[in-house]
């Protein structure tokens, strides 16, 4: 334990620094004030200790022991380099480091987002790093890399997105990073921030288009995009339903499993397991449906009683009906914005709107679907418009009659 004690009427401190006992006199009387200031440097030798940064010839130049200190540390730095480069030698391939490290995380990740790892890590990280020693790879062949994705020729001239690059370079730094702290080297990452990404505005459609498509729609796929349009589902979540968790007695759509890839598995997130409220035309819908698939597990499915697959719906059914309706092409995940503003617009709380969306909170909902409310809930500062239209009113009105008193 430190401490500042007294011998010959001086203080001196008492310290252990390295497993060494060290004392260091000093020439102050032992008085409280002196103790005070010489408590204060000790406290902070005491920090500098634990930190790893104390330097004993900063406090003691003089010392004897600041010498024997000095050839202590540049021997330790040069045993600490010593290990550094054996550890960097017995550090393996990137190639091999990345088998161990999604036989690892593969216990974490659904098996759609492994796959999805291991295809950005075959077509882009493993040609480029695959032989390298981990240790090895450094910073600048990282920024060069993700330089070089987006002129990747497997695009065919189309460049990758900001978004994709991020994607493909995320995989990456997670192994890097882990191999930097498993084999004690500096992670080439370091400082290497992401991309920034372009803010793409949601495009939900207006209930006027809404009512046409589903008016024109093919009579077997009526039901399928009622329940899009009106439930916010993702398009996982209603290719995935089924029809135990459809309660018509309460009229809740129970979203509990998603379909990715053909495969029922758990939602996007746990705030993702929620109970939908079936407004009447879904209703009317399901019960319609119920007349056709009631009898098979899911509630919307091929002849085969399987899934649909929404890539061929999209292409078949979806966008020759907006060409036909002379409807701007957007993707089917819009009808998951159409309910949110729908929804606001009809003047639902936004607490209950999350819900309904699966969101933890509202703070999704005011960032993303917001500013298509004023367009159709004239809540858009029209009534303060009213407020003072009203007072100018009534303020030349009240001008006008004292003039015609005066």
């Amino acid at each position: 334990m430190a401490s500042i004690n007294e011998r010959s009427g001086l203080l001196f401190f008492d310290f252990r620094y390295k497993g060494q006992r060290c004392r260091e006199y000093t020439k102050l009387d032992d008085t409280l004030a002196h103790r005070k200031r010489m408590q204060k440097v000790l406290e902070r030798i005491e920090a500098e200790i634990t930190l790893g940064t104390f330097v004993y010839r900063n406090y003691f130049p003089a010392s004897k022991k600041a010498g024997f200190f000095d050839e202590l540390n540049s021997k330790q730095q040069a045993m600490d380099g010593i290990k550094a480069e054996e550890q960097a030698d017995l550090s393996p391939t990137f190639a091999e480091f990345t088998q161990t490290w999604l036989s690892e995380k593969k216990v974490e990740w659904r098996d759609s987002h492994h796959t999805a790892v291991i295809y950005a890590l075959d077509a882009y990280a493993l040609p480029a790093f695959g032989d390298k020693k981990v240790s090895d790879i450094t910073k600048a062949e990282i920024l060069q890399f993700r330089a070089t994705l987006a002129k990747e020729p497997l695009r065919k001239g189309s460049p990758l997105k900001a978004s994709t690059i991020n994607k493909t370079m995320t995989p990456i730094r997670m192994i890097l990073n882990e191999a930097a702290e498993r084999y004690e080297f500096n992670s080439p990452f370091r400082g290497v921030k992401s991309l920034k990404i372009q803010r793409v505005d949601v495009e939900p459609f207006t209930l006027d288009e809404v009512n046409q498509f589903l008016a024109c729609i093919r009579q077997d796929f009526h039901a399928y995009y009622t329940t899009r349009f009106f439930t916010g589902m993702r398009t996982g979540e209603i290719d995935g339903l089924q029809w135990k968790y459809v309660d018509f007695e309460r009229r809740q759509i129970l979203v509990r499993e998603t379909v990715v890839n053909g495969d029922l598995t758990y939602t996007k997130t746990d705030g993702s397991q929620r109970e939908i409220h079936i407004s009447q035309p879904v209703y009317d819908a399901l019960q319609a449906q119920h007349a056709i698939t009631g009898k098979q597990q899911f509630v919307f499915c091929n002849r085969d009683g399987n899934p649909l697959d929404h890539r061929n719906i999209t292409t078949r059914v979806w966008h020759p009906a907006l060409r036909h309706l002379g409807i701007k092409s957007r993707p089917p995940y819009q009808t998951r914005h159409t309910a949110a503003t729908l929804w606001l617009a009809a003047g639902e709380t936004p607490e209950w709107i999350a819900r309904q969306m699966g969101h933890t909170t509202t703070e999704m909902l005011f960032r993303v679907y917001s500013r298509y409310v004023p367009n159709l809930t004239r809540q858009d500062g029209s009534a303060m418009e009213r407020l003072l239209a009203e007072q100018l009113d009534k303020n030349s009105n009240q001008k006008q009659k004292e003039r015609a008193h005066a």
